[in-house]
């Protein structure tokens, strides 16, 4: 018989997914870089897509208002060669995160996890399971015995002046349990977001996260900068001090200025305490969790 979740800080919305009858595994899990923001996560009996984005070298991004970018690479798979995949997970609505292969041929009734901006604009294009999440706020995802809270985590996709010129991000903090095993394994991603005041209260409200995955770029429009660059991603990871970090959402669109090369360079003089481990297209970084953490 399924049991109930297990108690959370906060009350949190259930989501209830189909159960493939797959045993769960805790022990190991892995993350797979398609390219630019898109990983598949595999842990806990899930399996979840972020900011699927499968457009090909030389193919064009719209970003609004007449603004465009061309992306520099090749995603490391096609959309229709995935796994089967149980939610997506998006931080917001730009094209270089959902484009139009995807808003095609992803199957519509597959669960997104996104902000309300996005969610809306989702909904009226089709997609029949969106769910927006404001800042800080839960929903609790159940496949079978497994139970993964997932909290939106603040973002600002720029500086305040521009805030009504650009979408809505959420980052994402997502918490993977099983009934008995405490605390639970942390995964934080961080969207596309700028270090910015609210950020601060990550690590008050949860310490100890095992894995972080960091969007980069160091993107600019006008000379104004819209994602993290290797200095704000160093002070991003001091500040949530993960485990591990792996950065992504790099070197994929002409838009990004700031090169991963910078960011290794930048890791290498801060002698963090966090582990980076860097991802090329196509790599697999797999990790261990034992039963009972720490």
């Amino acid at each position: 018989m399924t049991q109930s979740p297990p108690a959370t800080d906060k009350a949190a919305i259930q989501l209830v997914l189909p159960d493939d009858g797959q045993a769960p595994d805790f022990q190991t899990g892995s993350i797979v870089f398609v390219g630019n923001a898109t990983t598949i996560i595999r842990y806990g009996g899930f399996t979840i897509l972020t900011d699927p984005n499968f457009l090909h070298r030389g193919e064009h991004v719209h970003l609004g208002y007449g603004l465009r970018s061309a992306r520099r690479t090749n995603p490391a798979m096609e959309l229709e060669d995935l796994p089967p995949i149980d939610f997506v997970l998006l931080s917001h609505m730009h094209e270089d995160h959902f484009d139009r292969v995807v808003e095609q041929k992803l199957n519509k009734d597959l669960p997104i996890l996104t902000t309300h901006e996005a969610a809306r604009k989702l909904t009226h294009k089709g997609f029949r399971a969106t769910y927006g999440l404001h800042h800080w706020e839960q929903r609790t995802l159940v496949k079978g015995d497994s139970y993964l809270q997932l909290t939106a985590m603040p973002g600002r996709h720029g500086p305040p002046f521009l805030a009504a010129l650009l979408p809505c991000v959420n980052g994402s903090l997502l918490e993977f349990q099983r009934l008995g095993d405490r605390p639970p394994f942390r995964l934080y991603i961080s969207g596309d977001t700028l270090m910015h005041q609210p950020l601060e209260e990550i690590p008050k409200r949860y310490p100890n996260i095992d894995l972080a995955l960091i969007h980069l770029g160091g993107t600019k429009v006008l000379g104004v900068l819209l994602t993290m660059n290797a200095e704000q991603g160093i002070q991003a990871i001091e500040l949530i001090a993960p485990r591990v970090a792996i950065p992504i959402h790099f070197n994929d669109y002409t838009i990004m200025k700031s090169p991963l090369s910078d960011f290794i360079e930048a890791a290498e003089a801060a002698q963090l305490k966090t582990q980076i481990q860097v991802l090329e297209h196509g790599d697999e970084y797999t990790f261990e969790v034992p039963f009972s953490k720490e």
